[in-house]
């Protein structure tokens, strides 16, 4: 089965990766990089730091869908509060 797009509709950009492209230039721009200046590097630096970015986002993308499922776990084993 094939998906198609519908006809006069945005594409809608993945929430997960927007904030994992968020992360990797915040874990750049703390070494004092860009994805901009990352392109003239050397080939080999310029991956090994895409690789540490990668991992950086791996593990806060992780920590924020773990905090998530523990308030959700929360509010669900919550029971109202009676007077």
């Amino acid at each position: 089965m094939t998906t198609k797009p519908i006809e006069g509709s945005e594409p809608v950009e993945d929430r997960n990766a927007i904030l994992e492209k968020a992360l990797i230039e915040e874990y750049l721009e703390e070494k004092g990089y860009t994805l901009e200046t990352l392109k003239k590097l050397p080939a080999e630096a310029a991956e090994k730091l895409m690789k540490e970015a990668s991992q950086y986002a791996s593990l806060k993308l992780e920590e924020v869908a773990a905090r998530a499922h523990f308030i959700k776990e929360l509010h669900d084993d919550g029971s109202p509060l009676e007077k």
